[in-house]
């Protein structure tokens, strides 16, 4: 007999409610959630093929221990007496620093990996961290530190509400969005027109949201920093800064007038290949609209100048006065988020508190730029240990980080690897350990860090779908053991990591002044904390400090688990709202709009100026049934266009002598990688475009369906030299390549 259950998505940043069809403990089916206060019944491909993603056969069901060089099934307690040994072994005998930690894109879709990496991290002690971020979105994360004192105030622009929205680098139809978590992206698009509001889009290529545009300019790749500085530029020459309620919380206003004083439209239009009159036209029509909103993404971020691209979207939206009022940019205000605090100086953000030890990487928000992680393994310097054990969580960096193939030998020389992933892919194939989550639909969610980018505040949580199968441990308490065999505390009960953060949290929240529960006893707060489990009580514990929490009683309205349980929909907390100078964490208490690290970086942008790229270069693309490398092995998320194939003009195939559907050998920095030819007016002359994620081709995988069509590995082209100096993040668009025909495939 079948039943439903409710399921918030975990497959995308969209993050919408699904119903489930349960017959035993499979799920069968999965429809959109009419009822969710969010999504509102929205689904796409991916949250319909929820069930074939749980269900795929290829998940593994037990835990894997290397035994004489072959990995083989264990028991939990094979497994983590394994852990406990290898890695103690690295730290006792060569500190903490040669373990190293790498944290993957499906990770922030768990609240597992919400709720424990950064416990773990604190246990380790090292700093030898590595993320998906600087393979994404880290240039964000650096300007909003810098211009906002705090790296996670990301603004997000304001969809239902604005009337001029411009997205540079981003293709939300078929990403469903990213830094800004938007259910029905394509439908909030389509309201927006229907509105007689303006759609603009500046991309090199012509995505299925470039057609939906009202206007769309295919600039030159990796020139978008300096088409937003020459629209900043407009706006200060014209007379069209226009800032309105933000100017008492704006420093530095006549110091940026001047930073780009010489970022003319005329200046930069050969090198962006967008005319000086179309980019004159674009800062007067967002300068013009009622409202407006300008977003940029990944396209705008993995670019050598990504920071400042970051820093200049932003700098748009305070220029023409919508950071931060209605239809414009705004700050969401998450459920989890801490007790807010008067606005006032804090303590910035700062750059390159140390080092990575091999090329002198500065570290970004606590994080080395993965790029440099075989580095970090395979060479010996004078400035401490390499990396001789990791733990990689969720994570396929053999595949999404450059140069995988010296990334796939310096695995293999590892001391001790222990990995968290559902598939023995071609990352976690090199591990002495393999500890395998449970499907999606075994295990509770709520949206820690996607709500704190929602376009309109919102909690939902839902417990499991389906209960834990016979064999199988909680994702939450295989992150509990792994840190307690991790950091010497191998064998005590698993509740102890849930418990030491309660109490260390509330201890803290009852010194602070601020705080709801100001003065009381930790342990009567912790007495009257309600869920089943310790993630559960973790979960109820910062909804009752939140913004909206009822404060262990202080405010009986307010937000605790025990109310979101009884709102199996979620609750509608409002739309965006304005919120300055609260979110800014900066020395001055204000925005800071020209911050020393990025007045130092503009030279390098003026220079940029004077060398136009010759030749063909390489973008990415996402697919709406593909999320980076995860999704290749369910056969519905698969075929038809969702293909590794090389988008090119029909102008370059014609002078290259290329054929759609026929071989192309493409060369990079990196190496070189063969696949097949696409022509497409989709992408504009001068650029081609290969997919991101693909390359299931290495031996000692166990991933069925992928293999049968691998694709090319495109980080394979990359060298990992090209960084953005601020960030870290890896230049992977922009990248200079050269095509010639091969005979066959």
């Amino acid at each position: 007999m079948s039943r439903t259950a409710l399921r918030i998505c975990p497959l995308c940043e969209a993050t919408c409610g699904l119903t489930l069809t349960v017959e035993g403990t499979r799920v069968t089916g999965a429809r959109g959630d009419r009822d969710d206060v969010f999504s509102k019944g929205f689904i796409c491909p991916k949250g319909a093929s929820f069930g074939a993603v749980d269900g795929d056969p290829d998940r593994l069901r037990t835990p894997l221990v290397r035994r004489d060089g072959e990995l083989r099934e264990a028991t939990w307690e094979e497994a983590f007496d394994a852990v406990a040994a290898g890695i103690r072994a690295v730290v006792d005998g060569h500190g903490a620093n040669s373990v190293g930690v790498v944290l993957g894109n499906p990770n922030v879709h768990t609240m597992a990996g919400a709720l424990y990496p950064t416990v773990l991290l604190a246990g380790l002690g090292t700093r030898s961290i590595f993320t998906a971020s600087t393979v994404d979105q880290m240039p964000k994360h650096v300007s909003s530190g810098l211009l906002f004192g705090d790296a996670n105030a990301i603004p997000v622009p304001d969809l239902d509400h604005t009337d001029h929205l411009l997205l540079i680098g981003a293709n939300p139809l078929e990403s469903n969005g990213s830094l800004c978590t938007a259910p029905d992206f394509p439908g909030k698009l389509k309201a927006l027109k229907a509105r007689g509001g303006t759609l603009t889009v500046i991309d090199p290529r012509r995505t299925r949201t470039a057609r939906l545009a009202d206007r769309h300019i295919a600039v030159r790749p990796g020139t978008d920093a300096l088409l937003l500085a020459a629209m900043a530029q407009v706006l200060f020459e014209e007379g069209l800064v226009d800032t309105g309620e933000l100017t008492p919380h704006l420093e530095g206003v006549d110091e940026l007038r001047s930073a780009v004083g010489d970022f003319t439209p005329e200046a930069i239009a050969g090198t962006c290949d967008v005319e000086a009159s179309e980019i004159r036209a674009l800062a007067r029509e967002l300068a013009a609209a009622p409202t407006a909103a300008v977003y940029g993404r990944i396209g705008s971020c993995t670019v050598p100048h990504g920071t400042l691209a970051s820093w200049l979207v932003d700098v748009l939206n305070i220029l023409t006065g919508n950071l931060d009022r209605p239809g414009g940019a705004l700050f969401p205000q998450a459920a989890t988020d801490r007790t807010p605090r008067p606005a006032g100086p804090s303590h910035g953000f700062a750059l390159g508190r140390w080092h990575s030890r091999v090329s002198r990487h500065p570290e970004a928000k606590g994080e080395l730029p993965l790029s440099a992680l075989a580095e970090e393994i395979d060479t010996a310097t004078e400035e401490g240990e390499p990396i001789r054990a990791l733990v990689v969580v969720a994570a396929n960096p053999v595949l999404s980080a450059p140069d995988g193939n010296r990334l796939d030998k310096a695995l293999g020389s590892l001391d001790f690897m222990v990995s968290v992933d559902p598939y023995l892919n071609e990352t976690s194939r090199h591990a002495h350990v393999v500890l395998p989550p449970p499907p999606p639909s075994q295990s509770p969610h709520h949206d820690f860090a996607f709500n704190t980018l929602a376009v309109r505040n919102q909690v939902r949580y839902t417990r499991p779908a389906v209960p834990l199968e016979p064999g199988r441990m909680a994702e939450t308490e295989i992150f509990a053991r792994l840190i307690l065999a991790a950091t010497g505390m191998h064998g005590a009960d698993p509740s102890a990591v849930d418990d030491l953060v309660i109490g260390q949290t509330l201890g803290k929240a009852v010194k602070d002044a601020h705080s709801p529960v100001h003065g009381r006893e930790p342990s009567e707060l912790s007495a009257a904390l309600t869920g089943d489990t310790g993630p559960e009580r973790r979960l109820d514990m910062m909804l009752r400090l939140g913004p909206y929490g009822d404060g262990f009683g202080v405010r009986p309205d307010g937000l605790s688990l025990s109310k979101l349980l009884a709102h199996p929909h979620g609750i509608d907390l409002g739309p965006l709202q304005s919120r300055l100078p609260q979110p800014l964490k900066t020395t001055s208490g204000k925005v800071e709009l020209l911050p020393q690290p990025i007045a130092d970086d503009l030279p390098r942008l003026r220079e940029a100026l004077r060398h136009k790229a010759d030749g063909l270069v390489l973008v990415g693309r996402r697919h709406l049934r593909s999320n980076n490398s995860w999704m290749h092995n369910v056969p519905a998320l698969t075929g038809g266009t969702n293909r590794c194939t090389l988008h090119i003009h029909p102008e370059d195939a014609a002078r290259l002598g290329l054929k759609d559907g026929g071989a192309v050998r493409i060369k990079g920095a990196g190496g070189e990688v063969v696949t097949e030819a696409e022509v497409t007016d989709g992408v504009r002359p001068g650029v081609v475009s290969l997919p991101h994620g693909w390359g299931h081709d290495r031996p000692g995988t166990r991933l069925g369906h992928a293999a049968k069509d691998p694709g090319v590995n495109v980080n394979q082209l990359l060298d990992g030299s090209l960084l953005d100096p601020l960030s870290g993040n890896a230049v992977l668009n922009g990248i200079p390549v050269k095509l010639a025909p091969v005979a066959t495939l």
